[in-house]
């Protein structure tokens, strides 16, 4: 008869977690920054602005993971390039589960079973959700800023200072009145000007985007004779961008829950539009966990897969109570060398 250590380790919520989530779509910032793996800890040596390394502060590795009740949370967004939270198989789950290896009849078995494997890759999709608020975060201010767990770090990726600008009074896209279509052209300018490289895509919200969507100079522009009358979709929209300023917007409001609270909250902040290159803006880099580094030998009770590029899927067998702990961890930072051709305006809400 099979134990409770033969059905929830980490191979078995690996192949759960890669299985279920083979047609997930993915977010944007990992179609910007692709994953890529690096040896070690030591994440001083990403590279950044003009190729120079981004100083890093130090975190905690000593620390105890944070152990995770199931009931109630969804998202793990704790916001630390090193990231850990772990979640056990409690007593009445355990009891349950022995009662029910104990039956001939396995059908009732697999679905708390699989239970738990949604726990375990609820703590992955949380590791998701945190390196993607690192890279939006990193998009709309060049800088990534966290305060988690009684820790804070400061990641300047220092963007050139002439390449951010603040709208104001009659300027502001919240204005219909305003021009938005100078404002983009002068910004696309400066920096082919600056680089030789001139921006083909941008990133705003849907808020964002409205304001270009109820704009008068845009909408007179479109059709002369009734500006004021035309029904503007989005498709048209960016068709009129892509023909008038050779830009292509992404239109970015996916949310995520946050930590305190659970409130949904956008990983890209309303009233910002960011102005990119084409192709890859850099790379999400991952380091040596400590469970990887330490664990994935098998010399030891625990039990560790990698997910996700360097996503570390941990297990660990504790003989008194008979109780799995599952802990996930990841060390991420993005690297940015196209910053330098980039543009971050705040267009409206001062």
């Amino acid at each position: 008869m099979p134990t409770i250590f033969d059905l929830i380790n980490a191979r078995n919520i690996a192949t759960y977690y890669e299985e279920n989530g083979s047609n997930r779509i993915p977010y944007l910032g990992e179609t910007l920054f692709p994953a890529r793996k690096q040896l070690g800890l030591d994440l001083s040596w990403i590279k950044g602005f003009n190729g120079l390394p981004v100083s890093l502060k130090p975190s905690e590795f000593d620390a105890k993971a944070t152990l995770r009740d199931r009931i109630g949370l969804t998202k793990v967004d704790t916001e630390m390039p090193f990231f850990r939270e772990a979640m056990r198989v409690g007593e009445k789950e355990r009891q349950e589960l022995l009662r029910l290896m104990d039956s001939t009849n396995s059908q009732y078995l697999m679905p708390v079973i699989n239970r738990i494997y949604d726990d375990a890759t609820n703590l992955v999709n949380g590791a998701r959700v945190v390196s993607e608020r690192m890279i939006m975060q990193l998009l709309s201010t060049g800088k990534i800023s966290i305060v988690a767990n009684r820790i804070n770090y400061d990641y300047n990726y220092e963007l050139p200072a002439e390449h951010t600008e603040t709208l104001t009074g009659t300027d502001q896209w919240s204005d219909p009145n305003s021009n938005p279509i100078d404002d983009i052209r002068t910004w696309q300018d400066k920096v082919e000007n600056d680089t030789g490289v001139r921006p083909a895509r941008a990133i705003c919200t849907r808020k964002t985007w409205n304001y270009l969507l109820a704009n008068n100079v845009i909408r007179l522009d479109m059709n002369p004779a009734g500006g004021q009358n035309i029904i503007l979709t989005d498709s048209m929209l960016q068709q009129y961008l892509a023909a008038k300023l050779g830009i292509s917007v992404a239109v970015y409001n996916k949310k995520f829950a946050t930590e305190v609270g659970g409130a949904a909250q956008l990983f890209f902040p309303d009233d910002m539009f960011t102005l990119i290159p084409d192709g890859n803006l850099g790379n999400l880099y991952y380091g040596t966990t400590p469970e990887e580094a330490d664990l994935m030998s098998g010399a030891t009770s625990a039990e560790v897969q990698i997910v996700n590029t360097g996503v570390a899927v941990t297990t660990i067998k504790e003989p008194h109570p008979v109780n799995v702990e599952t802990i996930v961890s990841q060390i991420c930072m993005p690297s940015f060398e196209a910053i330098d051709s980039v543009f971050i305006a705040k267009v409206a809400g001062n």
